[in-house]
């Protein structure tokens, strides 16, 4: 450890000394684990994986559902200088696998959910381990687990922490490196904003291979707070747990919200502990929830590689914007040759701020590219009004972006499995409202002469090749699609033809 780091693995001790014997984790099953209990369990874990021969920069991916072993893993991979990289176990199992070709961990930890896609999916120099304890050879988290010392890793905070990795935007998924640094901060902004302490509990719904959820649980464990952790959302379990355990804090994306407002209605919940909810949705469904719980709702604008938050503020203190600059953030609108452009002028969003990650894994020239003149480029396009709020404006064309509630998807992406099939000629998809997931995935499509294709062939077709969500929920077949003078697709035409649903 250098004289000015902090890792990861410092906020595990200091609530084992501060908060011995306040619960840090209610597992699924309702086990209850205090900070001191918990940090026995990482340093078991790590001395365990030491003597495995885990060394530092060695990663460990893990595709699982929402599990309280999550929070030993993190702490043992802090305390070695290991890269965790959660995958999202929505993806396709080609998705995956390129995930962990790339990625090359030496052990791949699943659940019972996930544990035969894993099985196959593992290579053969990786070791499968599951969080939770079953029958057969595949040994559960906890046999790892040794009471020997483990050896100190020389670890700064600027050294990576994890991996997550996010959509294809030429095809491939690319892996977000965030360091220790990144998540401290991007915790210490959070508590802050929301005056976070001991006595806060967050239920853990949203899935911890996104940013937002692992975000807003670590900001919770940062602060000696309980993380209350479900596999994933149920609206009637949500509510329950609210009332029992006195959340104070939740995330959400679309439907979520909406969800949660239909129960609220017709059951009767003690709610009076929920402070804050952060996501995305409307004033349609943030209204309604605020007058029924007194929580309050953050809008906010990031990206995992802005450790997600870059802009927040209440929704409802301007709907319609994507809220002000954070307090590490520095912010900015620049035109095509970077430079600056004036209030509510549009433009690409940059961003500097410790909480820009490490780059992407294995990318150096791309890495060249999003940092050039000492600015991450977002790719987003927004302006900024004369309050000081941003308004999000859409993607640059080669970073189109789709947005089905809170994932990422890449119409290219979209677009080059459509293409495989042997009816499709020519496609362009786009992003159109969705009443249920916020924005949809649409499929304009154009048929090669004498083929006959329908709707739901065509989505079944896609779900088959990438994950489901990135699917097409709407699909039109037209003569011909609008050209640009050099006989490219014209999307901006496509979208204003298609783009109303």
């Amino acid at each position: 450890m250098s004289l000015r780091s902090f890792t990861l693995y410092d906020i595990f001790k200091r609530n084992a000394r501060i908060y011995p014997g306040k619960i840090a984790v209610v597992a699924a099953d309702g086990e209850r684990i205090t900070h001191k209990a918990l940090l026995a369990e990482v340093d078991r874990l790590a001395a365990g994986l030491a003597a495995r021969g885990f060394v530092k920069g060695d990663r460990i991916a893990a595709l699982a559902l929402n599990h309280h072993g999550f929070f030993p893993l993190f702490g043992a991979a802090a305390a070695l200088g290991l890269i965790v990289a959660p995958i999202n176990w929505r993806l396709s199992a080609e998705e995956i696998r390129y995930i962990l070709e790339d990625a090359s961990p030496k052990m791949l930890v699943t659940d019972a959910d996930q544990f035969e896609r894993a099985r196959e999916l593992a290579g053969s120099d990786m070791s499968l381990i599951r969080f939770d304890r079953a029958e057969g050879d595949v040994p559960h988290l906890s046999d790892l687990m040794d009471s020997e010392l483990f050896p100190p890793a020389p670890i700064t905070g600027d050294d990576p922490f994890c991996i997550i990795y996010t959509a294809a935007v030429e095809g491939k998924p690319r892996g977000a490196v965030l360091s220790h640094n990144n998540i401290a901060v991007g915790n210490t902004q959070i508590a802050a904003t929301f005056w976070m302490g001991p006595e806060d509990a967050y239920l853990n719904m949203l899935p911890l291979f996104h940013i937002t959820g692992l975000n807003l649980a670590l900001s919770t464990l940062h602060v000696g707070g309980k993380n209350v952790v479900v596999e994933k959302f149920d609206e009637k379990l949500t509510l329950r747990l609210t009332q029992t355990e006195r959340i104070t804090l939740l995330g959400s994306f679309p439907p979520i919200l909406s969800r949660l407002v239909s129960e609220i209605n017709a059951g009767d919940y003690d709610l009076s502990s929920l402070r804050h909810v952060l996501g995305l949705d409307g004033p349609d469904n943030i209204r309604p929830f605020e007058e029924k719980t007194n929580a309050r709702f953050w809008i906010l604008y990031g990206q995992t590689e802005t450790t997600g938050l870059a802009t927040l503020s209440p929704a409802m203190e301007k709907p319609g914007t994507a809220g002000k600059q954070c307090l590490l953030v520095r912010l900015k609108i620049v035109d095509e040759a970077d430079n600056e452009l004036g209030v509510d002028e549009a433009g690409e969003i940059l961003v500097q701020s410790p909480l820009v990650f490490n780059g992407y894994w294995r990318q150096d020239e791309l890495n060249a590219r999003t940092f050039r003149n000492g600015w991450h480029h977002t790719g987003d396009l927004g302006r900024i009004d004369e309050e000081g709020y941003l308004v999000f404006a859409g993607r640059k064309p080669e970073k189109e972006l789709i947005k089905p509630g809170g994932e990422n998807v890449y119409p290219a992406e979209v677009e080059a499995v459509i293409l495989q099939h042997p009816s499709i000629s020519e496609v362009s998809v786009i992003g159109v409202p969705d009443p249920k997931f916020g924005e949809g995935v649409k499929a304009v499509c154009v048929l090669k002469p004498g083929e006959t294709l329908t709707a739901d062939d065509l989505k079944v077709f896609v779900a088959d090749r990438i994950a489901r969500y990135k699917k097409p929920g709407y699909v039109d077949f037209v003569e011909e699609l609008p050209k640009t003078a050099g006989g490219l697709i014209d999307r901006e035409k496509v979208k204003a033809r298609h783009g109303g649903q």
